[in-house]
């Protein structure tokens, strides 16, 4: 696959943790390319039009509301604990669409009855978790006996790129340590089906995924993208205040970063881990 990408009683306590990317320009830009079709291919078809689905960390939305398209006799309900970006996602992706509902919420306290959803759905969001498999218990929780609980992230230490840079084997390092220095993981698409037996699902479905970065348009976005968040987005200020690096460390991995995206033979490769798991 390429692509230019209130509480319940029973719900678990569980620490909210940090999500390590903040909410830059930078970042919401880089996320503006993910779709249902680049993101979520390996859920669309077993999608009903009259599902009933939940979209847990659903960011501005530009997923969300692809799962809506596929299910136009059903419902779609996105949750993000981030109000700002609720806010953004019910002015853009949620304008004009009957079946789509925007909301802020809590993955570890999701505020709906047992047995809500047909599918409830992640796209990179248990990586930023301090405790996925509590999550996940969650989402386990408000989905249907016969649903699905459909989950997708990224593995940063699987992640590989041509021509080989110094700066960008920097870059991995750093963003790996910041994202464990707020509790997350960012190697999460190994742990996927380990998480998934721990929180008590049924049945497992691993799959794999991956983005690639190639084109001219895709490596000057990608690249552009990570300049700018590893020195201006939050990923920076932990990566500074924890000890991680340095700004001058960050100026020059962003700079790496524009000199892969200029290489003409240059490729990225974004390795994803898929599970679609039955209660």
């Amino acid at each position: 696959m390429t692509t230019d990408p209130s509480a319940s009683p029973t719900s678990p306590a569980a620490p909210a943790g940090r999500y390590a990317h903040g909410h830059h320009e930078s970042v919401l830009r880089a996320h503006s390319g993910r779709t249902a079709e680049n993101s979520a291919a390996y859920l669309l078809p077993r999608l009903r039009p009259d599902a009933r689905v939940l979209d847990v960390g659903c960011g501005a939305g530009t997923i969300t509301v692809g799962l809506a398209d596929r299910v136009p006799d059903g419902e779609v309900v996105g949750i993000d604990a981030a109000a700002e970006v609720i806010d953004q996602a019910r002015g853009t992706a949620g304008a004009g669409r009957e079946n789509l509902r925007f909301e802020t919420g809590d993955v570890y306290r999701l505020g709906f009855a047992d047995q809500s959803f047909d599918v409830v759905h992640a796209h990179q969001v248990l990586q930023h978790l301090t405790d996925p498999v509590a999550a996940l218990r969650e989402m386990r929780r408000v989905c249907r006996a016969d649903g699905l609980v459909a989950v997708r992230d990224a593995d940063y230490a699987a992640m590989t790129w041509y021509p080989e840079s110094a700066g960008l084997t920097q870059w991995q390092a750093v963003y790996r340590a910041v994202a464990r220095s707020v509790g997350g993981e960012p190697d999460a698409a190994r742990h996927l089906p380990a998480w998934a037996r721990a929180a008590g699902f049924s049945r497992i479905e691993p799959s794999a995924g991956a983005w690639c970065f190639a084109t001219p348009e895709a490596r000057q976005s990608w690249g552009e993208t990570w300049a700018e968040r590893i020195t201006r987005s939050r990923v920076a200020e932990l990566a500074i205040s924890a000890g991680l690096a340095d700004q001058s460390d960050l100026e020059r991995i962003a700079a790496a970063w524009r000199d892969w995206s200029a290489e003409p033979d240059a490729v990225f490769y974004v390795l994803h881990g898929e599970l679609l798991c039955t209660p």
